[in-house]
């Protein structure tokens, strides 16, 4: 059990925690919420012991383990992935040197104290198995996205993101009582997501989590702590939960609030006019004095959320990008021949399996890399803003928000910037802050400011919801949405891509598979296209020749029928791959496309009960035969 009491801690002006005390039991799981800014990360830096506070208490029982990860940090390791993991237990080593000081002392004139060290050092050796832990690195590895190839890789050639995969492994092995996570989603994709997800339903230890993933916060949580003015608020529920009763929290606060200003402004008048009575002016004090003792109501007084507005760029030609045959690879190939166009007016989302090269190709079309093989052109008229997600690097840590934004869009007017930054949540003097001091979130908005600003009228983002609030990211997207211009995006938020994208475009190792609409409907076109695929392998497999000794005519018009269904399903699959070339063509909401769209799932719809006749008939042919 963790107790923090009476915790305060000030910067500057500005009040971060105001004597707050709460208890971490070991079998909570609760999600830390607050807007950007309200003190998140810093709450766990302090229970981790990471970072000083003005005045308090943190008390952790001896014994109790308690493991933290950070937002970001920098591993720079020449060894492979999974030797880098088991460095976790390095000081197992340095316990086997103090059993080694204790034996000698032992042998001499040993203490009870050195009795009691050398037999708890003793019992923790013999506890921890290596080829079982390595085992157990292993497996949360593979969880964690890497496959057997990736896991020999040298953790120096991974990026950053593969980087913190291999933190967030490290942690998890460390078998502590209660974990500390900062965001420990922004670098997994969905599949991933969904592992860790269940690694933490099933652990028995407990938990402090930062996320700004709804799903996962209501999947993962059975707590909500909200931190807001300097103050916490306990709910004993998930996200969804907490919402509903902060609501209702909030509807109460602001009767009682309007109720007790009412009050309070009576009273003013009241000492006002007894102010003026000499005989009443001692009086007058006395109900001054009584009021300076009122505890007053303080609600959160909520950012309205601002309309975000991207002005409409200038007109691009009809193909804002076209990539053509491109390969990339290191000692072997990532991917080749890639080819595909962008249309004006697209909203494409790239995704990939994971180590398949998706932030590599990304990079080659923001320039970020050079080609090795192929060509990738820009259309006709075409201006480009980059969203990059490594913003610690590329803000001028000595400017303020208002400083860097001007700097990087010197032709935006004033009062467009400062509109645009408080659409972004950055209100009143927030502007004036420097760079350096901004959590991941707030760094992030920034960088989208500056997209935002910069005219373009082709957006690349990368990643461009990491580390963002669900408020920040609702402002966002409706903006993106509403946007005429041409957007390219990664984004492993799957709400946010569903939302979004008009069209999909998936990386293989060997091209690019092209998706019309949104992450929904790509999914429903791979379920149906690999239904398909295993059903028609299954005839495949399954239809032989009628064999010479049976002449009975009811098994050869059951195997007659089996063919032609399998003439059927490729005659399906072809028509799906041609009505998907035809939606490429029209504009998303159009009467046309919604008239190929209708027609795609109506074939979707025939190939699952067509593939659902040939396994009837495969039973029914393997009873006669």
């Amino acid at each position: 059990m963790i107790l923090i009491k009476n915790l305060s801690l000030q910067f500057g002006s500005q009040v971060i925690f105001d004597n707050i005390s709460f208890t971490l039991q070991p079998e909570d799981k609760i999600g830390l919420v607050g807007r950007n800014g309200t003190g998140k990360s810093t709450m766990l830096k302090i229970i981790a012991g990471q970072t000083d506070y003005d005045k308090g208490d943190v008390e952790i029982p001896k014994g109790f383990r308690v493991a933290y990860m950070p937002q970001e940090v920098v591993i720079t390791s020449e060894k492979n992935v999974v030797d880098e993991t088991m460095s976790c237990f390095d000081y197992l080593d340095k316990l086997a040197a103090e059993k080694e000081q204790l034996e000698a002392i032992i042998l001499d004139d040993p203490t009870a104290e050195d009795m009691m060290r050398y037999a708890d050092i003793e019992h923790e050796l013999l506890e921890h198995n290596f080829d079982k832990k390595r085992a157990q690195a292993q497996e949360i590895l593979t969880g964690l996205g890497f496959d057997k190839e990736k896991q020999e890789q040298q953790v120096n050639q991974l990026s950053v993101g593969w980087r913190m995969r291999i933190v967030l492994a490290k942690l998890l092995l460390q078998d502590a009582d209660f974990y500390l996570f900062d965001e420990p989603t922004n670098h997994l994709d969905i599949t991933a997501k969904n592992w860790f997800l269940e690694f933490l339903k099933q652990g028995s230890f407990g938990y402090m989590l930062v996320c700004h993933d709804r799903y996962f916060l209501d999947k993962a949580c059975n707590k909500t702590y909200e931190l807001s003015m300097g103050k916490l608020t306990i709910y004993h529920g998930n996200y969804s939960f907490f919402l509903e009763q902060r609501e209702i929290r909030s509807q109460y606060l602001q009767q009682a609030y309007e109720q007790q200003q009412r009050e309070i402004k009576q009273r003013e008048k009241t000492i006002e006019r007894f102010r003026a009575s000499a005989t009443k002016s001692a009086m007058a004090q006395s109900m001054i004095k009584q009021l300076d003792k009122v505890e007053r109501i303080e609600i959160d007084r909520r950012q309205k959320v601002m309309n975000l507005k991207i002005h409409t760029p200038q007109r691009s030609g009809e193909y804002v990008a076209t990539i053509k045959n491109v390969s990339f690879g290191f000692k072997e190939k990532l991917f080749e021949n890639v080819s595909f166009e962008i249309a004006r007016g697209d909203k494409v989302a790239l995704i990939a399996p994971n180590g398949t090269g998706k932030t590599t190709l990304f990079n080659l079309i923001a320039k970020k890399l050079e080609l090795q093989h192929g060509s990738i052109a820009l259309g006709h008229n075409v201006s480009v803003a980059l969203f990059d997600q490594d913003q610690e690097r590329i803000l001028d840590p000595k400017k303020s928000i208002v400083e860097e934004v001007t700097a990087s869009c010197p032709r935006a007017p004033e009062s467009q910037i400062r509109s645009t930054l408080g659409a972004l949540l950055f209100s009143g003097d927030d502007v004036y802050k420097l760079t350096k001091v901004l959590s991941g979130g707030e760094r992030n908005r920034v960088a989208m400011a500056k997209v935002i600003l910069s005219n373009a009228n082709f957006f690349l983002l990368d990643e461009p919801t990491n580390h963002l609030d669900i408020e920040s990211k609702e402002v966002i997207l409706k903006a993106l949405q509403n946007y005429e211009g041409t957007i390219l995006f990664v984004s492993h938020d799957q709400d946010f891509v569903n939302k979004l994208a008009t069209k999909i475009i998936e990386l293989t190792p060997k091209g690019v598979n092209v998706y019309a609409g949104n992450y929904d409907q790509y999914l429903a076109s791979k379920a149906a296209t690999q239904h398909a695929t295993t059903a028609q392998n299954k005839v495949a497999e399954k239809i032989t020749p009628v064999k010479a000794k049976s002449t009975d005519k009811e098994l050869y018009e059951l195997q007659k029928k089996a063919k032609n269904a399998q003439n059927k399903i490729k005659r399906l699959e072809e028509q799906l791959t041609t009505a998907h070339s035809k939606l490429s063509n029209h504009d998303y909401g159009t009467p046309e496309y919604d008239m190929i769209q209708k027609e795609i799932e109506q074939t979707q719809s025939q190939l699952k009960s067509t593939s659902q006749e040939w396994e009837n008939m495969q039973r029914t042919l393997e009873s006669k035969q």
